[in-house]
């Protein structure tokens, strides 16, 4: 395993680049307000993790970034789930509600961003049961927006291709 050694400019310059692919991969798709909208998630998803960093010791925005773009590229999806993959963390790991996400972006973005918000503060006796209402969550609102589950799947692809930064246990 490779170290990473954080450098603020190289960082930076990597988010935009990152940011820049995946507007260029949706450009011919959407129109000057979906853009817009893409822009206030990011910016926010931007803010939002603005300290925070994957145990690779890279900035946290980059794994995001990199659901967005699976989303975009390998699932074909749109507007609202790019939106929703660039912020499916912030409601998780940060101090953003799902009502900032609700006045920010409007109910659709905040539903499936609430489907995929893994069920925490329960008083369940084992990780088996949380793990099983998570699951549940991901099933209930799947039937209200398959894209949950899409989006859901990008997520974990993105963290099974970046693995090799996990502890081998």
């Amino acid at each position: 395993m490779e170290i990473y050694i954080p450098n603020a400019e190289l960082e930076r310059k990597t988010i935009l680049k990152k940011y820049k692919e995946l507007l260029l991969l949706l450009y011919d798709k959407t129109n000057a307000r979906q853009r817009e909208q893409i822009h206030k998630a990011m910016a926010l998803a931007a803010k939002a993790h603005k300290d925070m960093r994957r145990k690779s010791g890279e900035p946290y925005i980059y794994h995001p970034l990199a659901v967005a773009k699976i989303v975009v590229q390998e699932i074909n999806l749109g507007t609202t789930s790019v939106v929703c993959a660039l912020l499916h963390d912030v409601v998780e790991d940060t101090e953003y509600t799902l009502e900032d996400i609700r006045d920010m972006f409007g109910d659709k973005v905040a539903r499936i961003t609430d489907g995929l918000t893994k069920i925490e503060n329960l008083a369940i006796s084992s990780d088996e049961s949380i793990q099983a209402e998570n699951f549940r969550k991901i099933f209930l609102s799947m039937s209200e927006d398959i894209r949950v589950i899409l989006i859901k799947l990008a997520d974990r692809l993105h963290n099974m291709r970046t693995l090799e930064s996990m502890p081998t246990e």
